[in-house]
Protein backbone atom coordinates (compact mmCIF):
# COMPACT_ATOMS: atom_id res chain seq x y z
CA UNK A 1 0.00 0.00 0.00
CA UNK A 2 1.43 2.95 -1.27
CA UNK A 3 1.58 5.78 2.44
CA UNK A 4 0.95 9.33 1.03
CA UNK A 5 1.67 12.86 3.01
CA UNK A 6 -0.86 15.22 1.28
CA UNK A 7 0.44 18.79 2.73
CA UNK A 8 -2.46 20.81 2.13
CA UNK A 9 -5.24 18.19 1.97
CA UNK A 10 -8.12 20.63 3.46
CA UNK A 11 -7.96 23.29 0.54
CA UNK A 12 -9.54 23.22 -2.57
CA UNK A 13 -6.90 21.42 -5.02
CA UNK A 14 -5.38 19.58 -2.32
CA UNK A 15 -8.64 17.55 -0.54
CA UNK A 16 -10.47 17.50 -4.14
CA UNK A 17 -7.20 15.29 -4.41
CA UNK A 18 -7.81 13.54 -1.22
CA UNK A 19 -10.94 12.58 -2.56
CA UNK A 20 -10.15 11.68 -5.82
CA UNK A 21 -7.49 9.16 -3.81
CA UNK A 22 -10.19 7.78 -1.70
CA UNK A 23 -12.49 7.39 -4.09
CA UNK A 24 -10.41 5.78 -6.88
CA UNK A 25 -7.70 4.15 -5.38
CA UNK A 26 -8.42 2.01 -2.47
CA UNK A 27 -4.31 0.42 -2.29
CA UNK A 28 -3.40 4.20 -0.89
CA UNK A 29 -3.13 5.45 2.55
CA UNK A 30 -3.38 9.40 3.09
CA UNK A 31 -1.67 11.09 6.29
CA UNK A 32 -3.50 14.55 5.57
CA UNK A 33 -1.66 17.87 7.46
CA UNK A 34 -3.46 21.25 6.99
CA UNK A 35 -2.83 24.21 9.14
CA UNK A 36 -6.26 25.32 8.62
CA UNK A 37 -5.90 28.69 7.90
CA UNK A 38 -8.47 30.68 6.33
CA UNK A 39 -8.58 28.75 3.22
CA UNK A 40 -8.26 25.13 4.89
CA UNK A 41 -11.78 23.70 5.76
CA UNK A 42 -12.81 20.29 7.27
CA UNK A 43 -16.52 21.19 5.31
CA UNK A 44 -14.13 20.30 2.10
CA UNK A 45 -13.18 16.75 3.61
CA UNK A 46 -17.15 16.17 4.11
CA UNK A 47 -17.72 12.23 3.95
CA UNK A 48 -13.65 11.33 4.01
CA UNK A 49 -12.49 12.94 6.94
CA UNK A 50 -13.12 9.74 8.85
CA UNK A 51 -12.53 7.07 6.11
CA UNK A 52 -10.26 4.02 6.98
CA UNK A 53 -7.92 5.42 4.77
CA UNK A 54 -7.67 8.51 5.70
CA UNK A 55 -5.68 10.58 8.76
CA UNK A 56 -6.57 14.13 9.43
CA UNK A 57 -3.24 16.05 11.39
CA UNK A 58 -3.38 19.98 11.96
CA UNK A 59 -0.60 20.89 11.58
CA UNK A 60 2.19 23.49 9.75
CA UNK A 61 4.94 22.61 7.30
CA UNK A 62 7.25 24.20 8.95
CA UNK A 63 7.20 21.93 11.75
CA UNK A 64 10.11 19.87 10.57
CA UNK A 65 9.20 18.02 14.02
CA UNK A 66 5.85 17.23 13.56
CA UNK A 67 6.91 16.55 9.61
CA UNK A 68 9.70 13.76 10.48
CA UNK A 69 7.38 12.33 13.63
CA UNK A 70 4.39 11.40 10.50
CA UNK A 71 6.69 10.39 8.14
CA UNK A 72 8.50 7.95 10.67
CA UNK A 73 4.69 6.60 12.47
CA UNK A 74 3.15 6.11 9.20
CA UNK A 75 5.75 4.69 7.48
CA UNK A 76 5.20 7.58 4.64
CA UNK A 77 7.32 7.17 0.91
CA UNK A 78 5.79 9.91 -0.85
CA UNK A 79 5.12 13.47 0.31
CA UNK A 80 2.86 15.53 -2.34
CA UNK A 81 3.01 19.16 -1.51
CA UNK A 82 0.01 20.73 -1.97
CA UNK A 83 0.28 23.65 0.84
CA UNK A 84 0.48 27.07 -0.36
CA UNK A 85 -0.51 30.66 0.38
CA UNK A 86 -1.59 30.88 -3.46
CA UNK A 87 -3.93 34.17 -3.45
CA UNK A 88 -1.54 37.25 -5.46
CA UNK A 89 -3.74 39.97 -4.03
CA UNK A 90 -3.06 38.75 -0.57
CA UNK A 91 1.11 38.59 -1.46
CA UNK A 92 0.86 41.95 -2.50
CA UNK A 93 -0.32 42.75 1.16
CA UNK A 94 1.35 40.57 2.99
CA UNK A 95 4.22 38.95 1.07
CA UNK A 96 5.99 37.62 4.14
CA UNK A 97 3.86 34.68 4.69
CA UNK A 98 4.46 33.95 1.51
CA UNK A 99 7.70 33.50 2.34
CA UNK A 100 7.09 31.54 4.93
CA UNK A 101 4.64 28.70 4.06
CA UNK A 102 5.69 28.64 0.34
CA UNK A 103 9.49 28.31 0.60
CA UNK A 104 10.43 27.76 4.27
CA UNK A 105 7.76 25.17 4.70
CA UNK A 106 8.90 23.59 1.26
CA UNK A 107 12.11 23.56 2.72
CA UNK A 108 10.92 21.98 5.66
CA UNK A 109 9.30 19.00 3.70
CA UNK A 110 12.31 18.28 1.35
CA UNK A 111 15.17 17.76 4.43
CA UNK A 112 12.47 15.14 5.85
CA UNK A 113 12.11 13.72 2.02
CA UNK A 114 15.79 13.99 1.89
CA UNK A 115 16.59 12.69 5.57
CA UNK A 116 14.24 9.30 5.22
CA UNK A 117 15.15 8.84 1.52
CA UNK A 118 11.72 9.13 0.37
CA UNK A 119 10.67 6.70 -3.07
CA UNK A 120 9.21 10.78 -4.15
CA UNK A 121 8.33 13.95 -3.72
CA UNK A 122 5.98 15.86 -5.67
CA UNK A 123 5.80 19.79 -5.88
CA UNK A 124 2.34 21.26 -6.93
CA UNK A 125 3.87 24.79 -8.76
CA UNK A 126 2.27 27.02 -11.09
CA UNK A 127 2.47 28.74 -14.62
CA UNK A 128 2.89 32.16 -12.89
CA UNK A 129 6.08 31.41 -12.28
CA UNK A 130 6.74 31.52 -15.67
CA UNK A 131 5.86 35.21 -15.90
CA UNK A 132 3.49 36.86 -18.46
CA UNK A 133 3.06 36.26 -21.80
CA UNK A 134 2.22 38.49 -24.56
CA UNK A 135 -0.52 37.82 -27.25
CA UNK A 136 0.99 34.98 -28.81
CA UNK A 137 3.14 31.64 -27.33
CA UNK A 138 2.06 29.86 -24.71
CA UNK A 139 4.69 28.30 -21.82
CA UNK A 140 6.72 25.00 -22.41
CA UNK A 141 8.92 23.47 -19.40
CA UNK A 142 11.79 25.42 -21.09
CA UNK A 143 10.81 28.92 -20.37
CA UNK A 144 13.16 30.58 -18.03
CA UNK A 145 11.28 31.55 -14.75
CA UNK A 146 10.03 35.06 -14.79
CA UNK A 147 7.88 35.64 -11.66
CA UNK A 148 6.12 39.09 -11.22
CA UNK A 149 4.36 38.69 -8.01
CA UNK A 150 5.36 37.76 -4.13
CA UNK A 151 3.52 34.69 -4.85
CA UNK A 152 5.16 33.40 -8.06
CA UNK A 153 8.56 34.92 -6.69
CA UNK A 154 7.72 32.34 -3.71
CA UNK A 155 6.50 29.80 -6.14
CA UNK A 156 9.69 29.90 -8.03
CA UNK A 157 11.97 30.00 -5.07
CA UNK A 158 10.23 26.70 -3.68
CA UNK A 159 10.74 24.76 -7.02
CA UNK A 160 14.68 26.07 -7.38
CA UNK A 161 14.50 24.28 -3.62
CA UNK A 162 12.93 21.36 -5.23
CA UNK A 163 15.22 20.77 -7.94
CA UNK A 164 18.29 21.93 -5.77
CA UNK A 165 18.02 18.99 -3.69
CA UNK A 166 17.27 16.76 -6.43
CA UNK A 167 20.77 17.65 -7.29
CA UNK A 168 22.48 17.37 -4.22
CA UNK A 169 21.40 14.62 -2.64
CA UNK A 170 19.14 13.05 -5.11
CA UNK A 171 15.76 13.88 -3.52
CA UNK A 172 13.84 11.88 -6.21
CA UNK A 173 10.98 14.58 -7.27
CA UNK A 174 8.80 15.84 -9.78
CA UNK A 175 7.74 19.28 -10.15
CA UNK A 176 3.88 20.57 -11.81
CA UNK A 177 3.05 23.76 -12.92
CA UNK A 178 -1.19 24.40 -13.09
CA UNK A 179 -2.82 27.02 -14.92
CA UNK A 180 -5.76 28.59 -13.39
CA UNK A 181 -7.55 26.15 -11.51
CA UNK A 182 -11.44 26.11 -11.29
CA UNK A 183 -14.47 23.66 -9.38
CA UNK A 184 -15.82 22.50 -6.40
CA UNK A 185 -14.56 23.68 -3.13
CA UNK A 186 -12.78 27.05 -4.26
CA UNK A 187 -12.68 29.39 -1.43
CA UNK A 188 -13.99 32.69 -2.99
CA UNK A 189 -11.55 35.04 -3.42
CA UNK A 190 -10.48 33.64 -6.65
CA UNK A 191 -11.86 35.19 -10.16
CA UNK A 192 -14.83 32.15 -10.24
CA UNK A 193 -16.00 31.43 -6.96
CA UNK A 194 -15.89 35.56 -6.35
CA UNK A 195 -18.39 36.29 -9.21
CA UNK A 196 -20.25 33.19 -8.78
CA UNK A 197 -20.64 34.26 -4.98
CA UNK A 198 -21.41 38.06 -5.90
CA UNK A 199 -23.86 37.30 -8.75
CA UNK A 200 -26.23 34.98 -6.24
CA UNK A 201 -25.86 37.61 -3.87
CA UNK A 202 -26.99 40.10 -6.29
CA UNK A 203 -23.80 42.16 -5.46
CA UNK A 204 -21.24 44.35 -7.79
CA UNK A 205 -18.81 41.80 -9.51
CA UNK A 206 -15.46 43.96 -9.35
CA UNK A 207 -13.41 43.49 -12.61
CA UNK A 208 -9.91 44.46 -12.36
CA UNK A 209 -8.65 46.98 -14.67
CA UNK A 210 -10.25 46.67 -18.42
CA UNK A 211 -11.15 43.23 -17.52
CA UNK A 212 -9.20 41.70 -21.08
CA UNK A 213 -6.46 39.03 -18.92
CA UNK A 214 -6.56 35.62 -20.06
CA UNK A 215 -5.64 32.44 -18.19
CA UNK A 216 -6.31 28.78 -19.56
CA UNK A 217 -8.29 27.14 -17.31
CA UNK A 218 -8.46 23.98 -15.77
CA UNK A 219 -10.74 22.00 -13.62
CA UNK A 220 -9.78 20.70 -10.61
CA UNK A 221 -10.61 17.06 -11.30
CA UNK A 222 -8.48 17.17 -14.26
CA UNK A 223 -5.68 18.51 -12.54
CA UNK A 224 -5.88 15.68 -9.72
CA UNK A 225 -6.05 13.26 -12.53
CA UNK A 226 -2.92 14.42 -14.01
CA UNK A 227 -1.24 14.58 -10.01
CA UNK A 228 -2.16 10.56 -10.36
CA UNK A 229 -0.54 9.78 -13.47
CA UNK A 230 2.66 11.55 -12.50
CA UNK A 231 3.27 10.13 -9.44
CA UNK A 232 2.35 6.49 -11.55
CA UNK A 233 4.47 7.26 -14.25
CA UNK A 234 6.99 10.11 -14.46
CA UNK A 235 10.78 9.38 -14.11
CA UNK A 236 12.47 11.55 -11.51
CA UNK A 237 13.46 14.74 -12.25
CA UNK A 238 10.77 16.05 -14.60
CA UNK A 239 8.87 19.16 -14.71
CA UNK A 240 5.20 18.66 -16.10
CA UNK A 241 3.28 22.10 -17.39
CA UNK A 242 -0.31 20.94 -16.71
CA UNK A 243 -2.94 22.89 -18.20
CA UNK A 244 -6.79 22.48 -19.44
CA UNK A 245 -6.24 23.98 -23.08
CA UNK A 246 -9.30 26.31 -22.27
CA UNK A 247 -7.43 29.77 -22.57
CA UNK A 248 -10.43 32.41 -22.08
CA UNK A 249 -10.67 36.20 -21.48
CA UNK A 250 -11.78 37.01 -18.14
CA UNK A 251 -14.78 38.97 -19.38
CA UNK A 252 -15.68 36.43 -21.35
CA UNK A 253 -15.63 33.71 -17.98
CA UNK A 254 -17.76 36.47 -16.32
CA UNK A 255 -20.49 36.75 -18.83
CA UNK A 256 -20.99 32.75 -18.78
CA UNK A 257 -21.61 33.05 -15.17
CA UNK A 258 -23.93 35.59 -15.47
CA UNK A 259 -25.87 34.01 -18.50
CA UNK A 260 -26.30 30.99 -16.26
CA UNK A 261 -27.31 32.38 -13.29
CA UNK A 262 -29.36 34.68 -15.08
CA UNK A 263 -28.34 37.96 -13.69
CA UNK A 264 -27.38 41.43 -15.69
CA UNK A 265 -24.40 42.71 -16.92
CA UNK A 266 -24.48 45.74 -15.08
CA UNK A 267 -23.46 43.82 -11.72
CA UNK A 268 -20.07 44.22 -13.20
CA UNK A 269 -17.86 46.78 -11.87
CA UNK A 270 -14.50 47.86 -13.12
CA UNK A 271 -12.31 48.65 -10.70
CA UNK A 272 -8.40 49.71 -9.82
CA UNK A 273 -6.02 47.30 -11.34
CA UNK A 274 -3.77 45.22 -8.92
CA UNK A 275 -0.03 46.23 -9.23
CA UNK A 276 1.89 43.99 -11.44
CA UNK A 277 -1.31 42.45 -12.96
CA UNK A 278 0.31 40.12 -15.66
CA UNK A 279 -1.83 40.04 -18.75
CA UNK A 280 -1.93 36.37 -20.18
CA UNK A 281 -0.73 32.99 -19.26
CA UNK A 282 -1.17 29.81 -21.58
CA UNK A 283 0.01 26.57 -21.27
CA UNK A 284 1.45 24.30 -23.66
CA UNK A 285 0.77 20.55 -21.83
CA UNK A 286 2.01 18.45 -24.87
CA UNK A 287 4.34 16.69 -22.61
CA UNK A 288 2.75 15.35 -20.33
CA UNK A 289 0.16 14.41 -22.96
CA UNK A 290 2.36 12.60 -24.67
CA UNK A 291 4.66 11.11 -22.21
CA UNK A 292 2.22 10.00 -19.39
CA UNK A 293 -0.81 9.49 -21.57
CA UNK A 294 -2.99 12.22 -19.88
CA UNK A 295 -5.35 14.50 -21.31
CA UNK A 296 -8.20 16.97 -19.81
CA UNK A 297 -11.39 15.21 -19.68
CA UNK A 298 -13.73 18.14 -19.00
CA UNK A 299 -14.02 21.09 -21.66
CA UNK A 300 -14.58 24.87 -20.06
CA UNK A 301 -18.13 24.84 -20.70
CA UNK A 302 -19.08 21.53 -19.28
CA UNK A 303 -16.79 22.74 -16.04
CA UNK A 304 -17.69 25.96 -15.52
CA UNK A 305 -21.84 24.68 -15.57
CA UNK A 306 -20.79 22.06 -13.20
CA UNK A 307 -19.05 24.51 -10.90
CA UNK A 308 -22.15 26.79 -10.92
CA UNK A 309 -24.02 24.35 -10.26
CA UNK A 310 -21.88 22.92 -7.55
CA UNK A 311 -22.21 26.81 -5.44
CA UNK A 312 -25.91 26.69 -6.05
CA UNK A 313 -26.04 23.27 -4.46
CA UNK A 314 -23.60 24.38 -1.48
CA UNK A 315 -25.04 27.73 -0.43
CA UNK A 316 -24.42 26.69 3.33
CA UNK A 317 -20.82 25.82 2.88
CA UNK A 318 -20.39 29.35 0.95
CA UNK A 319 -22.32 31.11 3.25
CA UNK A 320 -19.71 29.80 6.06
CA UNK A 321 -16.67 30.64 4.44
CA UNK A 322 -17.44 33.81 3.57
CA UNK A 323 -18.42 34.98 7.28
CA UNK A 324 -16.16 36.74 9.90
CA UNK A 325 -12.79 37.67 8.19
CA UNK A 326 -13.97 37.22 4.96
CA UNK A 327 -15.89 40.60 4.97
CA UNK A 328 -12.96 42.08 6.24
CA UNK A 329 -10.40 40.96 3.33
CA UNK A 330 -13.56 41.60 0.78
CA UNK A 331 -13.24 45.41 1.94
CA UNK A 332 -9.72 45.72 2.39
CA UNK A 333 -9.05 44.55 -1.41
CA UNK A 334 -12.45 45.75 -2.94
CA UNK A 335 -13.71 48.98 -0.67
CA UNK A 336 -11.38 51.62 -2.09
CA UNK A 337 -11.10 50.62 -5.46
Amino acid sequence: MRKILVTGGAGFIGSNFVRMVLSEHPDCFIVNVDKLTYAGNLEDLAGFLDHSNHKFIKGDICDGSLIEDIADKYGIDTIINFAAESHVDRSISEPKVFIETNVTGTLTLLEVARDKKLERFIQISTDEVYGSLGPEGKFTEENPLSPNSPYSASKAAADQLVSAFGHTWNVKYNITRCSNNYGPYQFPEKLIPLMINNAINDKELPVYGDGLYVRDWLYVYDHCTAIWQVLQKAPPGEIYNIGGCNEKGNMEVIDLILKRLGKPKSLIKHVTDRPGHDRRYAIEAGKIINDLNWRPSVSFKQGIEKTIDWYLQNQEWLANVVSGEYQKYYESMYGNR
